[in-house]
């Protein structure tokens, strides 16, 4: 097992809602041990620390990625940060779990898959979406032909603000806006159940900082299926997702990305539901993308079997073209061309 064994044990980098959602329900595994934890501050480390009874406590991140009693980070900081993050643990030897959206652009991206590669480690984005249980039931309803050929995916993410110009959501410098924070999912959404898009035409409202408020796509497909996608921080919407076939479709009335329930629908027959199991614990845990990445480790594989790292990478090159169209550049970006600098 390369090292790793059957209790895995953890190192959590930021101290976020996020990283205590995904900390929680790791004490609760018996498989997992988070072992320590790393902010920018000594005082934000030793309180997450006390609130988790985490041995140790790191004002910085450098002290964790090269903490040899750590078999894997989490890495939670806001996307602007987790090329550098993710970066330092996997040169460090540390395999490594990184939130969503993976990095700001495709380039970064592919630096720290390469990084990954060079170090011989464990890298996978946390799209907690592609692991859930009834997720993985719906793509394989579509894959066995079910609802036939995929003629149109829809899927929406919106909250409602409003956020203030100081909020991380509007800040550029912070890989702000709608379609990184929010878009990730149902842009992610469509591509798991069709593969990476032939064509994308975007329109988005910026805000004066120049974020997207919201940012609607289409996105086509050579085989004629297409999938609209929008994402908001200025108005909550269903969150809902449909995926219509040449056979039927397939519904999520509310949060597609961690449902509760399906109904497909056939013509001439009644609809059919499907519903999470209540074995498989709340509808928000976060417990199936961290044991697929236990499972990966102990098997001694790089990447992971249900979100790999070339469906990682479609992603964010969509995420890039939508942002090029739209016009949301950040810090360092070269004018018109997302993932390039000057």
């Amino acid at each position: 097992m390369t090292g790793v064994g059957e209790r895995v044990r953890w190192g959590i980098l930021a101290t976020g809602g996020i990283a205590a959602a995904f900390t929680a329900d790791l004490v609760d595994m018996p498989d997992a041990e988070v072992v320590a934890v790393a902010s920018r501050t000594d005082a934000s480390a030793k309180a997450f620390a006390e609130r988790f009874g985490i041995p140790r406590a790191y004002g910085d991140w450098a002290s964790l990625a090269v903490d040899e009693d750590v078999d894997v980070v989490y890495v939670a900081t806001p996307h602007s940060a987790h090329r550098a993050a993710a970066g330092m643990c996997l040169e460090a030897g540390r395999h490594v779990l990184c939130e969503k959206a993976f990095t700001l652009n495709v380039r970064e991206a592919e630096e720290l898959v390469a990084l990954a590669k060079e170090h011989d480690r464990f890298l996978m984005e946390a799209m907690w979406m592609y692991c859930n249980p009834l997720v993985r039931r719906l793509k394989g309803l579509v894959d066995d032909g079910v609802i036939g050929e995929v003629r149109t995916i829809q899927a929406d993410f919106g909250i409602n603000g409003p956020f203030p110009p100081s909020h991380r959501l509007r800040d550029p410098a912070q890989g702000g806006g709608a379609l990184l924070d929010l878009g990730v999912y149902p842009v992610s959404f469509a591509q798991l159940l069709l593969g990476e898009p032939s064509g994308i035409t975007a329109r988005a409202v910026l805000s004066d900082e120049g974020v997207d408020l919201q940012t609607g796509a289409l996105l086509t497909w050579e085989s004629g299926a297409l999938a609209s996608v929008h994402c908001s921080v200025n108005g909550g919407t269903p969150v809902s997702a449909s995926v219509t076939g040449s056979q039927g479709r397939i519904d999520i009335p509310g949060g597609f990305f961690f449902p509760d329930r399906l109904v497909l629908h056939r013509d001439g027959r009644d609809p059919e539901e499907f519903t999470a199991d209540p074995a498989h614990g709340p509808r928000t845990s976060l417990k199936h993308e961290a044991a697929e990445v236990m499972r990966a480790l102990r098997a001694d594989e790089k990447e992971s079997r249900l979100v790999p790292l070339d469906g990682s990478l479609a992603v964010m090159r969509t995420l890039d073209t939508i942002r090029a169209q739209i016009g949301v550049r950040y810090p360092g970006e070269t004018v018109g061309r997302p993932g390039e600098t000057d």
